[in-house]
Order: structure tokens, then C-alpha cells, then sequence
């Protein structure tokens, strides 16, 4: 697991734009794993910003989601797939035609799943999966216990996650779904690359547990560390536990150039 430091989340969003710059260059219809929140919001304004200044070209990539509310149509504004529309899609440019998700309404939510880990394997797999993580340690919707083996699946939200998303839904908790469908760990230990970003200091603890605790399915982050090529990125704040950060930070500085993450 490469950790890299940098000064602040636009710094990190432009570090990640440019790897998935290069990687679009080497495969033109490369499968780029999304993640929907605030984390992930710089890589996708970096890399808009370098497909309308011409430095890559974004046509053939095809998009992959991670996870998605049950119960709301593909329509509703507050779907993961309208998020992903317009954050991602819409200021990229990329046709909904090269999109692939779960779909949340599916009569049969066990069959969905399957389903989408069918896509993802008949698309050839994920090139590089952006993702989050969570307070106590979850990625995608896989929280603390959750199978490190495991596949995409239905999971259940807990009040204070719904709580926490009243406010897409007009403060209404009401309205907010009480399931999801997430990549299972496994599914997302299969993407080629993963790059987990993170920032402040509330992120501290995930980040420690993740990078230099046991691998434990207490920490579902932690089964970043079982993969060949897993990139973790974090600001001052959330590098601020761990032990080996002047480590970290010292490989990073003297790395060959063009190696990239």
C-alpha cells in the first residue's frame, strides 16, 4: 500500500486526476470506479478540467458505481446514479450509455446484484476504483463486520447514516431509504488500482486503522492492504495518526518520476 501526503484535498484531486489521465491515455476505454460524496469531488473537477482543456479524452471511458439506494428510481434526483449524472457524467461528457450500476428499483435486489457483478466481470473489470472512507472505518457501504469476501450485495443503513443523508432529502428522514446495494469488499479487492482518498483531521483514526492496524473486517478499509496496488491519499489532518507518516512522506518525495501512483 502506497500512502501519499499532500497539502490539502485540491492537491490530492489534481495528484488523482492526473493518474486517471494516464491511464486513459494508455486505455482509451478504460472502466473508472466512482464513488458519490464530497470526498471525491476534486478528482472529478481536476479531470473535467484537463478532458475541456484538451489534455485527455474521455470518450470511450466507461463509468462503474459503487453503490445505490434502494427503492428510488434512476430518476430521482437524490439516486446515486443522478448524483453520479451530475458530477461526474454530465461535466465529463461521458454518454449514460457507458454507465454501469446497480439498479436500486429492481423487483428482485438479490438478482440485481448478481447482475452487476456480472457487468463489472463482463466489462473486464474495474481499472481504478475511487473511494471514501468512513469515520469508523467502512468503504463503499461496507460497515465495521462486514465480510472481506464479500460480493455486491444489500445492506442495511444504519439510523445515524440516515440521519446524516436527511439532509439530500429535505431534512426529512423519512424519506430516506432504509437499504442500499454496495460493491461487496471483494468486489472492490478485484479493481486493478485502488485509490482511497481522505481528508481532516475527523478522518485521523480511519486512515491509522487502515494503513497500519491489523487487516480486520472491524476496519473494512483495511482490506486495502491485501491488494497489489492500493494507493491511499490524505491531507495533513487525516495523516496526522499515523506513526510512519515522515515514512510516508520521504517515499513518496524520492519515487522515480515516472512512476506515478
Amino acid at each position: 500500500m502506497e500512502v501519499v501526503i499532500v497539502p490539502d484535498a485540491k492537491a490530492g484531486g489534481e495528484l488523482v486526476a492526473q493518474a486517471l489521465a494516464e491511464l486513459v491515455r494508455r486505455k482509451p476505454d478504460a472502466v473508472l470506479g466512482v464513488a458519490t460524496g464530497s470526498t471525491p469531488l476534486p478528482v472529478y473537477e481536476a479531470l473535467t478540467a484537463k478532458v475541456r482543456a484538451g489534455a485527455v479524452d474521455v470518450s470511450r471511458v466507461r463509468i462503474a458505481q459503487l453503490d445505490e439506494y434502494v427503492g428510488l428510481p434512476a430518476e430521482h434526483p437524490e439516486s446515486y446514479r443522478s448524483v453520479l449524472r451530475r458530477e461526474v457524467l454530465a461535466p465529463l461528457g461521458i454518454d449514460e450509455a457507458a454507465f454501469m450500476g446497480p439498479d436500486g428499483a429492481a423487483s428482485d435486489i438479490v438478482a440485481a446484484c448478481q447482475a452487476y457483478d456480472a457487468a463489472l466481470a463482463g466489462a473486464g473489470g474495474v481499472d481504478l476504483q475511487i473511494l471514501g472512507i468512513g469515520t469508523d472505518g467502512h468503504i463503499g457501504f461496507n460497515e465495521p463486520c462486514s465480510s472481506l469476501a464479500s460480493r455486491t450485495r444489500i445492506k442495511t443503513l444504519t439510523e445515524q447514516t440516515r440521519v446524516d443523508n436527511a439532509r439530500f432529502f429535505d431534512g426529512d428522514i423519512t424519506q430516506v431509504p432504509h437499504h442500499v446495494i454496495t460493491q461487496g469488499i471483494g468486489t472492490i479487492l478485484d479493481a486493478r488500482h485502488l485509490v482511497l482518498l481522505a481528508s481532516g483531521e475527523g478522518k485521523a483514526d480511519a486512515v491509522a486503522a487502515s494503513v497500519e492496524g491489523p487487516v480486520a473486517s472491524v476496519c473494512p478499509a483495511s482490506a486495502l492492504q491485501l491488494h497489489p496496488h492500493a494507493t491511499v491519499v490524505v491531507d495533513e489532518g487525516a495523516a496526522s495518526k499515523l506513526k510512519l507518516g515522515d515514512y510516508f512522506r520521504y517515499t513518496f518525495a524520492n519515487k522515480p518520476a515516472w512512476q506515478g501512483i
